[in-house]
């Protein structure tokens, strides 16, 4: 059973318990990847241009990015279970339908579908690990729970390429059903349901107004590089967006039972490390987006290459996360939520020095170096915002730390490739038309340099807050 009292026994199965939460929240990391490689294969089925084929990995994520938070509010008021248990049957039964889809149209609409199933259980797997983990256990068991996420991420790319080559794009659909209905009865089995919850009104209009803010914010921040950052489309949306979120905002503070907890980042702990793990998404996606145009443009290497690069820096995420976070248990989370985000910050500085005659190796071992600080950060740092977040208000917590996971990629990459954009335009103007890849590097080595000054911000934040968890709540 679920403890909402202030000193929880250790649930006996709460290892057996992650296992399961584990295997469920494997198939977001790896669906939002996998689909990216089989693009160009459906755009061929379905005779459709780029534009339009890339909806259906937009669909996915704007989706996905904009509704999390609300399942955090449902979790907390109708069980992380049921909110659990209802997002694998959706996802599994939107995968059957995507592997079906007559038209890009019904692709893309069931790609949508598919993100409300994955943000149910992307969302509740942290609340419900910290809701059976004892806090000397915590760290532990969310780095143990960060690995697998590392692991959908490494895996997708690969996976993906090999399904469409040996059973067409289809596969990468069809491959969830069997996994979704594991995972359902494994989660059905062993999680436990939610006692004693508080009775609580949804909070239906702030649920719509984020909603409508963040799909805004997130349309614009992914499309506005397309668009141009000053077209007529750009600006609407973000007037969309800072107008929903200053009503949002408002009335979150005056509604009885709101959908965003405010008085949450009144506490200086959650504040800071939600802050830094943004500042750590942001760096991470400047990474992320422009090194495989480096890669492949500058220096030459295959897709098949590329992504063999990329995978260095999620195998030591990989190898890292659980030992980071029982470090943490032991340790508190500030100093190494410190120390993880400072060598990112080092990671991207040194990427700056990358050349048009750089080995495979010098983008290796700079990689790793950018995993051991992600490894290092992520796990005390969710901890710490899970552990600074009231028993009745985890849905919340969980619900904040994705959805600031979700913005900062969309931000790490609309920063990257604006800075990297202005820096390259204003260079070809200067050297000339002949200069093209040296404006390309000193592009990329603005947005990388901009990238580490974000890591260093989130370091600072890591280490001016504190480890104290809030008295009582745990």
């Amino acid at each position: 059973m679920l403890q909402n009292d202030a000193s929880p026994a250790p649930n006996p199965r709460r290892w057996l318990i992650l296992f399961a939460v584990m295997a469920a929240g494997i198939m977001g990391p790896i669906d939002g990847s996998v689909v990216n490689v089989a693009l160009p294969t459906i755009g061929r089925v379905f005779n459709v241009d780029l534009n339009t084929v890339g909806w259906v990995s937009m669909a996915y994520l704007l989706v996905l990015g904009s509704l999390i938070l609300t399942y955090g509010r449902l979790g907390d008021m109708y069980g992380f279970r049921r909110v659990l248990l209802t997002g694998i049957v959706i996802f599994t039964i939107a995968s059957g339908i995507c592997a079906l889809a007559p038209n890009i149209w019904v692709l893309i609409v069931f790609r949508a579908v598919q993100a409300i199933g994955a943000g149910m259980f992307m969302a509740m797997g942290p609340a419900i690990i910290t809701s059976v983990f004892p806090p000397y256990e915590r760290g532990r068991a969310l780095g143990t729970n960060g690995m697998i996420i590392a692991v959908g991420l490494a895996l997708g790319p690969t996976l993906g390429g090999f399904l469409v080559t040996v059973a067409g794009w289809e596969a990468i659909f069809t491959i969830n059903i069997p996994i979704g209905i594991i995972s359902y009865i494994m989660c059905r089995q062993v999680v436990p349901e939610s006692r004693d919850l508080k009775p609580q009104q949804f909070d239906l209009i702030g649920a719509a107004m984020g909603f409508i803010s963040l799909s805004a914010f997130l349309l614009a921040g992914s499309y506005g590089e397309e668009w141009g950052w000053t077209s007529p489309a750009t600006l609407v949306l973000s007037v969309v967006f800072l107008v929903g979120g200053w009503l949002f905002f408002r009335w979150e503070k005056r509604v009885q039972d709101p959908m965003l907890d405010l008085t949450l980042f009144h506490n200086k702990v959650f504040s800071a490390a939600n802050f830094a793990a943004l500042m750590n998404f942001m760096s991470q996606y400047a990474l992320i987006f422009l090194l495989p145009f480096y890669l492949q443009q500058i220096l030459n290497y295959t897709a098949g290459h590329t992504g063999l690069i990329l995978t260095a820096s999620p195998l030591v995420v990989l190898m890292l996360a659980p030992v980071s976070g029982a470090l943490s248990d032991r340790l508190g989370t500030r100093w190494l939520a410190f120390t993880g985000q400072a060598i990112v910050s080092l990671a991207l500085f040194l990427m700056v020095g990358l050349k048009v005659t750089s080995r495979a190796f010098d983008i290796i071992w700079r990689l790793c170096l950018f995993g051991l600080g992600t490894g290092i950060f992520q796990s005390p740092n969710n901890s710490a915002v899970m552990g600074s977040v009231p028993r009745h208000r985890l849905g919340i917590g969980s619900g904040v730390l994705a959805t600031v996971r979700n913005v900062g990629m969309v931000l790490g990459i609309a920063v990257s490739s604006g800075v990297f954009t202005w820096q390259r335009s204003a260079k070809l103007v200067a050297w000339g038309p002949g200069s093209a890849t040296a404006a390309f590097m000193a592009g990329m080595k603005s947005a990388f340099l901009v990238g580490a000054i974000l890591a260093a911000a989130g370091a600072i934040a890591s280490l001016v807050r504190s480890d104290n968890f809030p008295p009582g709540e745990h």
